[in-house]
């Protein structure tokens, strides 16, 4: 679980993260920004999903909880785009 960030950099937010563009189909996984007042389940820490559309400034993120597949929405900034192979 992230629960610090290092000195340097506590209390700021990365701009490209902030205003990060992604397209319907990408891979993301979901990592916590401490530096936003924001209340998400802790269950959703490091999970990935599959993006699905944009609603507002927020992304709607398919994620799959236990057997059953969730919708979130989720700022761009708590999400980080992965690579993933196509098979």
């Amino acid at each position: 679980m992230v629960k610090r960030k290092p000195v340097r950099t506590r209390g700021k937010l990365s701009f490209s993260r902030y205003f990060q563009k992604l397209k319907k189909g990408d891979f993301v996984a979901v990592v916590k920004e401490p530096a936003i007042q924001f209340s998400f389940p802790e269950r959703l820490q490091g999970r990935t999903g599959l993006i699905e559309g944009k609603r507002g400034k927020a992304y709607i993120v398919k994620i799959k909880d236990q057997t059953k597949e969730k919708t979130f929405l989720i700022e761009p900034i708590h999400l980080k785009k992965i690579k993933q192979d196509k098979r």
